[in-house]
């Protein structure tokens, strides 16, 4: 249910920290760093590209990112008002449809950049920005689904970051190693948003989306988040092996050891220990991204 908004003329411009707060920077570290694990994977130096990785660090985090937070931000507002009402938008300091307004200024930026960026990281920087509003706003609203809403943001998040930070270093499309890598590390990503949606179960269940918590339940809801992100990683582990990037390989597998060691914890009390966990496992997990980002380039 869409709740009613005051015209923005009788509503004041939002402060900047508040801004900031609603396009949440501590979400900005996942895409920034698989657009570092492309560049790395890319085999590319840095010698003149200065400028264009910058611009593609500044693009996939604080740009698309951060306009998919303002997008989801105003889309979700009624369900914020039950989980978090002390946001930027449910709060009022964020008012009228200021909102939807900082969403949209946020995409016209984003393109900008990425038309500065060279014309297929401006369709990338498209393809994630159609992403961001689909994901949240009707009549798509992908995170209205429990499956389908976790893989799009594993896909945007990681894998077009990890495209984009190559394609970057390249000037031209990465290789089918990178591309395939990349895939499977976005795949997995799908866990780690399950995760995200334990600390929501009650206001999504009053909204009527079906995450996955809400759906299976929490404790089978964080089973499959594991079996996600352990089966991705194996299937990583092994084609690194046959393509005989051996040291990456094993610097994957023992972060997937350890990831399997965590796992038990979270099973037992996801609400409380998924936090935790993402602490612990998904930065394992991001540790492997960027092994084989390395070997996959020549470094290791």
């Amino acid at each position: 249910m869409e709740h009613s908004v005051p015209t923005t003329r009788s509503v004041p411009v939002p402060a900047a920290r508040d801004v900031l707060q609603l396009l949440k920077p501590i979400t900005w570290f996942p895409p920034m760093w698989a657009f570092m694990c492309g560049a790395v994977s890319s085999g590319a130096g840095l010698e003149g590209r200065w400028w264009f990785v910058a611009g593609g660090v500044l693009l996939a985090g604080p740009l698309v990112c951060g306009t998919s937070q303002a997008v989801n931000d105003w889309f979700d507002r009624h369900v914020d008002a039950i989980n978090e009402p002390d946001r930027p938008i449910p709060s009022g300091r964020i008012g009228g449809r200021w909102g939807l307004y900082i969403a949209i200024i946020a995409s016209l930026i984003s393109a900008g950049v990425g038309w500065l960026l060279g014309p297929i990281v401006f369709v990338a920087a498209l393809v994630g920005l159609a992403f961001a509003w689909a994901y949240s706003a009707p009549p798509f609203r992908f995170k209205a689904s429990g499956m389908l809403g976790p893989l799009v943001c594993g896909l945007t998040y990681e894998g077009l970051s990890w495209f984009t930070g190559a394609t970057v270093m390249l000037g031209a499309l990465p290789s089918v190693e990178v591309c395939i890598i990349l895939f499977m590390y976005s795949l997995g990503a799908h866990g780690i948003m399950v995760l995200n949606d334990f600390k929501a179960v009650e206001g999504d269940r009053q909204a009527g989306l079906t995450s996955l918590p809400v759906v299976m339940g929490v404790e089978v809801a964080a089973r499959f988040a594991c079996i996600t992100m352990a089966v991705a990683q194996i299937v990583v582990i092994m084609l690194l092996a046959i393509w005989g990037y051996g040291l990456s390989a094993l610097i994957v597998t023992a972060g997937l050891a350890a990831q399997i060691a965590a796992m038990p914890r979270l099973i037992g009390d996801p609400a409380k220990y998924a936090p935790w966990y993402n602490g612990v496992g998904v930065t394992l997990y991001v540790l492997g991204m960027l092994a084989s980002a390395l070997g996959l380039g020549g470094y290791i």
